[in-house]
């Protein structure tokens, strides 16, 4: 079980949104790269990073954000948003990310999931992002027809690393993760799940560490690590404790 930590960048700057309208973005920092630094100083494993503005326009937007944040962190990154491309995806690897997360190009371009599975493998998750149970693409600004199962199945036996499974509902709220959802999705594929939106409280965190959610790979945090709902240090070390039950190093 991994908790990752999340930088989510729009401008430049470290933001959350709320149910992913980014005319309702709260900024938590005006460097990045020092939030990573911070995040690994408290004890975090590995980091969470979006692209928000990439994955509205298609294309890497703050680059230079994710650059730095590279430069200041030896934890492995993972980073999602606006990439569509092998190219891209290679340059980012090359740089130094640990995984990159395929979203809308998922849907659109299922095929290039696959072969980016086959030319790095361990290296590719997918971004499942859902909005009453359909799957949506574009910086979520568009719905499609897919189910968030459906498109988990579409990549079966393809080695994906991870799935990220977002409830939009739900993020950046603190009302809860979607159990229900997350959890029949991580029971009905092979692939490990990773939850996201709405992680809330250290009461979560508590139902993160319990037997019923032990098949889930980890969860995302954001507002409630910002607003100081979740305890970092005691977080981490009611994970700690349950990964050493489990007999598993809180890696992937």
């Amino acid at each position: 079980m991994i908790l990752y930590p999340a930088i989510d960048l729009k401008d430049g700057f470290c933001v959350r949104l709320k149910l992913g309208d980014m005319n309702k973005a709260t900024v938590y920092s005006a460097d990045p790269a020092a939030q990573a630094h911070h995040f690994q100083s408290e004890g975090f494993k590995w980091l969470h990073v979006v692209d928000l503005n990439g994955a509205f326009e298609g294309v890497t937007v703050n680059g230079s954000a994710v650059d730095a944040i590279l430069e200041a962190t030896t934890n492995p990154v993972q980073l999602g948003g606006g990439i569509r491309t092998l190219a891209h995806i290679e340059n980012w690897l090359k740089k130094g990310l640990a995984r990159v997360i395929l979203g809308t190009v998922a849907v659109r371009n299922p095929q290039l999931v696959r072969e980016a599975c086959k030319l790095f493998p361990g290296k590719i998750a997918v971004g499942i992002d859902a909005r009453g149970g359909k799957v949506a693409v574009e910086g979520w600004a568009e719905e499609s027809e897919l189910s968030a199962l459906e498109l988990a199945k579409r990549f079966e036996g393809a080695g994906v690393a991870a799935i990220i499974y977002t409830d939009i509902d739900r993020d950046g709220i603190l009302t809860g993760i979607n159990w229900n959802s997350t959890l029949e999705l991580a029971r009905s594929v092979s692939i490990p799940v990773i939850a996201s939106g709405g992680l809330a409280s250290m009461e979560d965190i508590k139902r993160l560490c319990s037997p019923e959610a032990a098949i889930l790979n980890g969860a995302i945090s954001g507002r409630a690590l910002y607003d100081g709902h979740i305890d970092a240090k005691e977080a981490l070390a009611l994970i700690d404790e349950a990964n050493k039950k489990a007999g598993k190093s809180g890696q992937l």
